[in-house]
């Protein structure tokens, strides 16, 4: 429980609208005033419903010490849910504040409780002492068994893909990337203040910005950089609809006066991004919410799992540290990608759960990517499973990180991350498979079985990208590695195909090249400035256009033409048929979108 106590010359409070969690008052309630009081901000928390008799009697000597030493003339309990992100339900917030208040008036104390779950409007003046202003973090008290478990760390080995597991200082690593992400994992890094080289080129590419006027973390997106992340999103799409997803949407914003919403949200602390209207409302950090009540008012049965549905949330929202939010990696909002799959048992979730880690594999092929992964559970979980856990690994093809927990803490038994490692040797994390066991009983979520019985699924979240944004930084981050061939996918480069007329009378010829290349799903462009050739090629590789193709007088009389081709270095002749062709094969079976900016170089904003 936090409490902020503040010895004041006087308190003055009138109710004004009541929220859904309101208790019932009097008109005596609404309004009142006191005159040297010692003021008790309050905020009941999650943690603290384990064992509330003790909580309130830690709470009650650690007021009357207070009291005592300011001399004050009453006691006045306010409950002030702004103290904390991590609050107790409103039933068991206001049996504690009760409790407390039922205390001191059994002790003989003037004490007076604020209602709970109204909108207020108070006027208060502090004393200014040494004593006036106190805040205080009050628990229940644990016993030693409970001490020792949080005093447990988790343990990090390195499993390969036989099967054998190397401590982090014996293991003899031949990739930098998964040592930096060992070491990460560690807590051996040490941050340098560096900005990554992605915030750079995300301007320099004109992809997107910072907008000064929103709150950090929240970017403006230009054409470029939204058909990216259009592709991106049709991309995952298609491939959840192919593996037996069913899109679906919901709200962004939330009642945290909805128990299972709230205990969910607790999962991320101080991270909630919370509006106070007449109600506390909390932007999602993920899709959870909306799908979990979504398969709650659902029909199921055992012939239905698992069940899968998806959506990608534009946006989610977490209040990241204002010092740990930069560029693409780590934003205040975000485009998530979420999957979740309601299981009947563990065998069906882990068959599900090795399905969808091959399916994140895979986007790291299309991204052309390297991932380095961790797998994460608890003991009890690898115990159970180790065989389970090893074929995995054994499925990837090469080392991961595994880590031990040693009592789940989480609504996960079972997680596996993969993250791309930027250029400072940072972990850039992108897919996620998580074994929630929890979430299935929290929000009532249902099915009924062969034997006429109902029970709660175990659920699978997935997200097989990441965060869109973050798939975007990784690029980027590798790109800035690349030096003269740096380029994004084919299949996600802006302009696909740059055409250069040498001189004005081969604009014409130019012109008629494009619309041909058009036809076929082609993204292209022509540099149609009045700068000279050079100029142009430069621009050209500077944009990281993978197909550059010189039109002059010789091509005006062949069916040949010289192409520059980024990703190898490469001049070839080649007619367009047979260029056509090449791209094609490149992006087959990947999304396409037409270019979303004017195709001559002349008629395009500079922003």
């Amino acid at each position: 429980m936090r409490i902020l106590l503040i010895h004041s010359d006087y308190l003055k409070y009138q109710t004004k609208n009541k929220t859904k969690i309101a208790e019932k008052i009097d008109e005596s309630k609404k309004e009142n005033a006191f005159e040297e009081s010692l003021v008790v901000f309050s905020a009941v928390e999650r943690e603290d419903e384990e064992n509330i008799e003790k909580l309130v009697e830690n709470v009650f000597n650690e007021i009357k010490d207070t009291y005592e030493k300011v001399n004050a003339k009453n006691i006045v309990l306010y409950p002030y849910a702004h103290l904390s992100s991590s609050l107790s339900s409103p039933k068991i917030a206001i049996d504690v504040l009760k409790k407390i208040e039922n205390k001191f008036s059994t002790d003989g104390y003037d004490i007076y409780r604020v209602p709970f779950g109204w909108y207020k409007s108070f006027e208060l003046s502090c004393k200014g002492h040494p004593l006036s202003e106190l805040s205080k973090t009050i628990g229940h008290g644990k016993n030693k068994e409970n001490e020792d478990s949080i005093k447990e760390k988790p343990q990090f080995l390195v499993l390969d893909e036989n099967g054998n597991s190397t401590n982090p200082e014996d293991y003899k690593y031949s990739s930098n990337d998964f040592k930096n992400l060992m070491e990460y994992e560690l807590g051996n890094t040490q941050s340098t203040g560096e900005e990554p080289p992605h915030v750079k080129l995300m301007r320099e590419k004109e992809l997107c910005d910072y907008e000064s006027v929103a709150d950090v973390g929240h970017l403006k997106w230009f054409p470029k950089g939204k058909l990216i992340r259009d592709l991106l999103a049709d991309y995952v799409y298609d491939l959840v609809v192919e593996n037996g997803a069913m899109p679906i949407e919901t709200p962004v914003m939330y009642d945290l006066a909805n128990d299972p919403i709230r205990e969910h949200a607790d999962k991320f602390g101080e991270r909630q991004y919370k509006i106070q209207t007449k109600r506390e409302l909390m932007l999602r950090f993920a899709c959870c919410f909306g799908a979990f009540r979504l398969l709650s008012d659902s029909f199921l049965t055992w012939k239905n799992l698992p069940a899968k549905i998806y959506e990608l949330s534009t946006y989610s929202f977490r209040l990241e540290k204002r010092g740990e939010v930069v560029g693409l990696k780590r934003l205040r909002g975000f485009t998530m990608p979420d999957w979740h799959t309601a299981c009947s048992n563990m065998a069906e979730t882990l068959k599900e759960f090795e399905n969808q880690v091959k399916i994140c594999l895979k986007t790291g092929i299309d991204f052309d990517l390297n991932y380095e992964i961790i797998f994460r559970a608890s003991v009890d979980f690898y115990n159970e499973n180790k065989q389970w856990m090893h074929d995995i690994v054994n499925t990837i093809g090469k080392s991961v990180i595994l880590e031990l927990i040693p009592k789940r803490k989480h609504y996960w038994v079972c997680k596996i991350d993969f993250a791309a490692i930027d250029t400072l040797g940072r972990p850039i994390e992108n897919p996620t498979v998580q074994i929630d066991v929890e979430s299935g009983k929290r929000f009532d979520i249902n099915y009924l079985e062969k034997d006429g019985k109902e029970h709660n699924p175990i659920i699978i979240h997935c997200s097989p990208t990441g965060s869109i944004e973050r798939v975007i930084c990784s690029l980027l981050e590798k790109a800035s590695l690349q030096e003269k061939s740096a380029m994004l996918p084919l299949w996600l480069s802006p302009t696909q195909v740059r055409i250069i007329p040498i001189a004005n009378n081969h604009l014409k010829f130019s012109k008629e090249l494009l619309n041909e290349i058009s036809k076929d799903n082609i993204r292209v462009d022509i540099d149609d400035t009045t700068e000279r050739l050079g100029k142009k090629i430069r621009n050209a590789s500077k944009q990281w256009i993978p197909y550059t193709v010189v039109i002059g007088d010789k091509e005006l009389e062949g069916d040949k033409f010289s192409v520059s081709i980024r990703s190898t270095g490469d001049k070839k002749k080649m007619s367009i048929t047979e260029l056509v062709k090449e791209i094609k094969s490149r992006g087959e079976n990947l999304p396409f979108k037409k270019l979303t900016i004017p195709k001559t170089i002349s008629d395009r904003i500079k922003f």
